[in-house]
């Protein structure tokens, strides 16, 4: 008689939860991936990289990469939980997650303030608080920190965690939508951004003006569950299509001299109607032709990549999808890295190598991060013991 010891107990039931687990849509982690690495790029002050980016050619930009896959990976993350183990599990699931965002944005704010208040000034003389819009705080931290723990002070570059949990928060009201009927959530959806174009939602960034936060979280939500739902099919995907790829590609194209500095600087006349159509290209609401853009975008790279992106393969990708799993350590991680390249670059200069330099640099700092984290998740299931815990 075979008596089947505890470690192959264990390994049996890894194998059982490995072969259950959905294979994951290369898609999502090499796009997401790419999107930090876009961000980073953004955030690095005076980069002459970010003439190149995506923002430079169309409405949108990696931010709309970021949000949208965000709720694709967030439907992976508790729209099961929701499924599976009921909603008051699911809403505990997301309370939780937005709490700990809540703490890595206060941390990432700690740690970024202490790094310009040390590195006073630059070659020039310019002071690093007053390039982060932080003179305020610095001159009252008495009196802004209350406000910065109740999120009614939030600095420029400091936005995208907050409009991140607010849009979260939202999750167990738009799937309660979903089970009262399948079309609610999107009329919830379209009702608060209509709110948000009106400018009636706006969110106070600070005490002594009526600045609201750059990245408002009501009209932004919008992309976010639109990403979510089409991860649950509750929104069904547009198949491959020659005419929607030629249509997708046609308003790419016609968007980029409404968008490309070059053409704004020397064309008064794309210029002008540029400045016309900036209600609708407004990125702290989220104006609709962001979303039009990036919808076809989105369609055109998600074909392009091939059937569940099986084009995308070779040694660069699973690097790029690595950065893509862990987008959150990746994001703050860059948030700081960011300052400090540009600080490093306010002492060398930036020609063309420096700045090379620095951004590549930048990438391995994300890629080491991802890796690290990977590492770290999945160390408890290098011992039996924890492994056994894992899959209970």
């Amino acid at each position: 008689m075979h008596i089947t010891r505890p470690s192959e107990l264990t390994r049996e039931a890894l194998s059982s939860a490995i072969a259950a687990k959905p294979r994951r849509d290369p898609r999502l982690d090499v796009f997401r991936g790419l999107g930090m690495l876009i961000i980073l790029t953004a955030h690095i002050p005076d980069n002459q990289w970010i003439l190149w980016i995506p923002a430079r050619f169309g409405f949108s930009d990696a931010t709309e990469m970021f949000v949208f896959l965000s709720g694709m990976a967030s439907a992976i993350a508790f729209g099961r939980v929701f499924d599976r183990d009921g909603f008051a599990c699911g809403t505990g699931r997301v309370a939780r997650r937005v709490w700990q965002i809540y703490w890595i944005h206060v941390a990432v704010f700690v740690v970024i303030a202490a790094l310009v208040a040390a590195a006073g000034t630059r070659p020039g003389g310019e002071s690093y608080i007053v390039e982060l819009n932080l003179p305020h705080f610095f001159a009252d931290p008495v009196g802004l920190l209350p406000r910065f723990l109740a999120l009614a002070y939030v600095p420029n570059y400091f936005d995208i965690l907050p409009m991140y949990l607010v849009i979260l928060a939202l999750m167990p009201a738009m799937i309660l939508a979903e089970r009262l009927h399948k079309a609610l959530p999107f009329v919830l959806m379209a009702a608060i951004w209509g709110l948000t174009q009106a400018h009636l939602l706006d969110l106070p960034a600070e005490p002594w003006s009526d600045r609201p936060w750059f990245f408002d979280p009501f009209g932004w939500q919008l992309l976010f569950y639109l990403g979510f739902f089409l991860m649950r099919r509750t929104l069904p995907a547009p198949g491959f299509s020659w005419t929607l790829m030629a249509l997708a590609a046609l308003f790419v194209l016609a968007t980029v001299p409404f968008a490309y500095y070059r053409i704004l600087e020397a064309s008064p006349f794309f210029g002008g109607w540029a400045r016309a159509l900036e209600p609708l290209t407004d990125k702290t609401h989220f104006g609709v032709l962001r979303l039009v853009h990036f919808l076809a975008l989105a369609y055109l790279a998600a074909h392009l990549v091939g059937p569940g992106g099986a084009r995308l393969k070779g040694a660069a990708v699973a690097v790029i999808s690595k950065v893509g799993q862990q987008t959150l350590a990746v994001f703050v991680s860059g948030m700081v890295t960011a300052q400090l390249l540009g600080m490093l670059l306010d002492h060398t200069g930036r020609d063309a190598f420096t700045t090379a330099a620095a951004n590549l640099a930048g990438f391995g700092v994300l890629v080491a991060v991802a890796y690290a984290v990977a590492w770290f998740k999945a160390m408890p299931a290098r011992t039996a013991g924890s492994a056994a815990s894992e899959v209970a």
